[in-house]
């Protein structure tokens, strides 16, 4: 099995910053895409920013020149640092990750964690 956990949530100000991490651990073998998504109230999810095992990364227009994206392969971990803070980024952000499993049968699933809230005041 396998777990994410997101950490770095909080009440900021608009304008301001925060930088959430995601740590995955468990009967893992190796990570390919990695993301964050995030779900408003009465909203869709929607992707945020994806990463893939190379770095190379994308991201939804509401948030360049923003956010940026990062990994760490040795540490099974992805962060997101959002600056210029506005209130409509106010959302439940949750961590994405596509895990090819260290145990039989060896398949490669997406894993979630239960995400991080962060509120943006304005």
């Amino acid at each position: 099995q396998v777990q994410l956990v997101e950490s770095g949530g909080g009440l900021v100000q608009a304008g301001g910053s925060l930088r959430l991490s995601c740590a995955a651990s468990g009967s893992i073998f190796s990570i390919n895409a990695m993301g964050w998504y995030r779900q408003a109230p009465g909203k869709e999810r929607e992707l945020v920013a994806g990463i893939a095992k190379n770095g190379r990364t994308n991201y939804a227009d509401s948030v360049k020149d923003r956010f940026t994206i990062s990994r760490d392969n040795a540490k099974n971990a992805v962060y997101l640092q959002m600056n210029s803070l506005k209130p409509e980024d106010t959302a439940v952000y949750l961590c994405n990750a596509q895990v090819q499993s260290s145990v039989p049968p060896w398949t490669s699933r997406d894993y979630w964690g239960k995400g991080t809230l962060v509120t943006v005041s304005s």
